[in-house]
């Protein structure tokens, strides 16, 4: 790639998009130059998604926003004006990070604004989960210094395994924007001919569906375990991290259920504490 003349991420400005978010206190345990590399990305992530999710301006407008982004993602790799991207410059620079990786995650997100997601296919809601969630992951893993076979298989798994619980816990608030990303093979199990998104929450049978869902986020999170303890380099702290809270709010989801009413699941400070120091202070 070639070189970029960019300022240094501005690191509070970062640090403040990212304290919200429950990888923050992955992030602290960072150095700081990983630290920064992981802010940038997870920056660029917040600024896709909005355009996704905030729902400003029509479909149209939000496509020519991430088409946007592409042009400054690619102008960043071939050595032109990066524009909005320039801040990623540094991260790139330093950790080899790739442009196939960013454009997953704009395609991601071209998926919920070329149309709201509603009942998708098996194979359909798999590469979703690669592009929003993995293809992050495949960032990270470069930045916590893992080997790439390594890396990859820990991004797959891992990725999958927090976007579908993330799926599982907003359920709610995705059908308020008319969306569901419960697959349709989960709902043809649970007998659910529905996919309006509002009907199909408020079925008693989406339990069923919801648990399909479940049972293949459990076998990502073994895999992403095993990955975990067999790799040989890297800071893992961060990925075992993330693996222990999200694979607590799914146990949790799963012995209350899906049936309608549900209360979102979070963790409280001291949980989140707790699991900081059983799973985060790990070289």
């Amino acid at each position: 790639m070639t070189a970029v003349a960019a300022s240094s991420p501005d690191m509070k400005a970062l640090e403040a998009k990212v304290q919200g978010s429950s990888f923050y206190a992955a992030m602290k345990m960072m150095s700081p130059r990983q630290r920064a590399a992981m802010f940038a990305i997870y920056a660029f992530c917040r600024e896709v998604d909005d355009i996704a999710d905030d729902l400003k301006g029509d479909r149209t407008e939000r496509a020519l926003a991430l088409e946007a982004w592409r042009r400054d993602i690619a102008a960043l790799y071939s050595g032109g004006e990066p524009g909005q991207a320039a801040f990623l410059a540094a991260a790139v620079e330093s950790f080899g990070l790739e442009q196939a990786d960013f454009v997953a995650v704009i395609d991601g997100m071209a998926m919920d604004v070329a149309g709201d997601i509603v009942a998708p296919d098996r194979l359909t809601l798999d590469l979703y989960c690669d592009r929003v969630a993995s293809a992050v992951g495949r960032l990270s893993v470069k930045v916590f210094g893992m080997e790439d076979k390594a890396g990859i298989a820990l991004s797959h798994h891992l990725g999958r395994a927090l976007q579908l619980t993330n799926i599982l816990r907003d359920l709610d608030e995705d059908a308020g924007i008319g969306r569901l990303y419960l697959s349709r093979e989960s709902l043809a199990a649970a007998g659910i001919a529905a996919t309006d998104p509002a009907a199909v929450i408020a079925d008693p049978r989406i339990d069923m569906a919801a648990q399909v869902i479940a049972a293949t986020a459990r076998v990502h999170y073994a895999a992403a375990d095993k990955v975990m303890k067999a790799a040989r380099k890297g800071d893992l702290r961060a990925p075992r991290l993330m693996r222990a809270a999200y694979g607590l709010i799914l146990r949790r989801m799963q012995a209350a259920g899906w049936s309608a009413p549900r209360r979102r699941v979070s963790l409280g400070k001291l949980e989140k504490l707790w699991v900081v120091l059983r799973h985060g202070l790990m070289a």
